[in-house]
């Protein structure tokens, strides 16, 4: 793969990306660190956690993903050069009360105590990538659909604020680049609006969802990043496991679902976006196309990500080698111009249902 730039950073990766939420929960640290290993044998140099993770999020996994990531680098010496690394600091606690304590806020100095402790966690010097998880501000994330200015808070950092910690890990060597992630096209006008404004440290990345079932980054958000310069580091690219098929099989994202499925096994993520009926009736469309067009699922929904302009490297999730090594190997896929056609008239008919 031929590496790529994220935004005006210096930074380089590969286009896709090996993300580890499911670190620490789904799967074991040894499965963890086999899975490492062979992602940067198979030529991989970008990898995505959080301090937050493993997911679904809960006091006793919290931050558990960083610190398998630190033990890897400690058994594997020399690896830690070879990657660019990116993590993530929590947003306001949003009903997790582990989470700074429940903090509504996300100020300049949590910001900057959440990097001490992912590095200490990482055991390394310094974040390649350091990325704000989600807005202080009150916005649509996760699944939610509207924007209500009756829950403003003004008494919460402001992006300024959020900048200059940002500017002080920067100037120390503690980090290379910023980013942000489940972002509005207002967030992403404003933080880059002052940090050029105020000569702080500019977002390289925006982090956010984006796959067949949902492309509301399309209307209006990609634009936005376009003109400013920023990158999509896409995440679900697979939607959360509908566009793999293995739904299709089941018939239902409900206790029958494959066993060790995240939306089979917690009842937490089937209440989210990905377990909205409309979601699965869309992606078994999905599917259907691929199988019609000799691909498997998983192939297309990859495929499509992989090829768009809007994307600059693709978050892939995975429980086993196999897995991974899946997802690699749909990379160099190309969907002919009828299929795209076809999943845009899908995407016309039924829209956007996970957004």
């Amino acid at each position: 793969m031929k590496l790529v730039s994220l935004g005006q950073s210096d930074l380089q990766v590969t286009p896709v990306c090996l993300g580890t939420m499911t670190f620490g929960e789904q799967v074991s640290e040894a499965d963890s660190h086999a899975i490492l290993s062979r992602s940067l044998e198979r030529g991989i140099n970008f990898i995505d956690t959080a301090e937050m993770y493993s997911v679904p999020p809960k006091a006793e996994t919290f931050q558990v993903t960083e610190k398998i990531f630190g033990n890897w680098f400690e058994k594997n010496p020399g690896a830690r050069d070879k990657l660019v690394v990116a993590t993530k600091v929590a947003g306001p606690s949003r009903g997790m009360p582990w989470i700074r304590n429940g903090s509504p806020d996300l100020s300049g100095a949590d910001i900057i105590a959440a990097c001490e402790g992912s590095l200490k966690r990482l055991k390394t010097d310094v974040i390649d990538l350091y990325q704000l998880h989600w807005p202080t501000r009150n916005v649509p994330m996760f699944g939610s659909l509207y924007f209500d200015p009756t829950k403003d808070n003004p008494a919460v950092a402001s992006i300024h604020d959020q900048l200059q910690a940002l500017q002080t890990l920067v100037q120390a060597g503690k980090v290379r680049a910023i980013g942000l992630s489940n972002e509005t096209p207002y967030g992403v006008h404003e933080f880059v609006r002052v940090a050029e404004q105020y000569n702080l440290p500019r977002i390289a990345t925006v982090q956010n969802v984006y796959c067949l079932i949902s492309r509301a980054l399309e209307n209006g958000l990609d634009e936005t990043m376009h003109r400013l310069g920023v990158s999509l580091l896409a995440y679900s690219p697979l939607g959360f496991g509908l566009l793999t098929g293995k739904y299709d099989v089941s018939g239902t994202t409900g206790p029958d679902a494959p066993a060790q499925a995240r939306i089979a096994k917690y009842e937490s993520m089937r209440k989210q976006r990905w377990g909205r009926p409309e979601s699965l009736a869309a992606a078994r469309r999905y599917n259907a196309l691929a199988k019609e067009y000799g691909l498997t699922p998983t192939q297309m929904a990859l495929a499509f990500c992989y090829t768009k302009w809007q994307v600059r490297s693709t978050i892939i999730g995975v429980t086993s080698v196999a897995q991974l090594d899946e997802d690699i190997n749909a990379w160099g896929t190309t969907l002919p111009a009828e299929l795209l056609q076809k999943i845009d008239a899908v995407r016309w008919e039924i829209r956007d249902p996970a957004n």
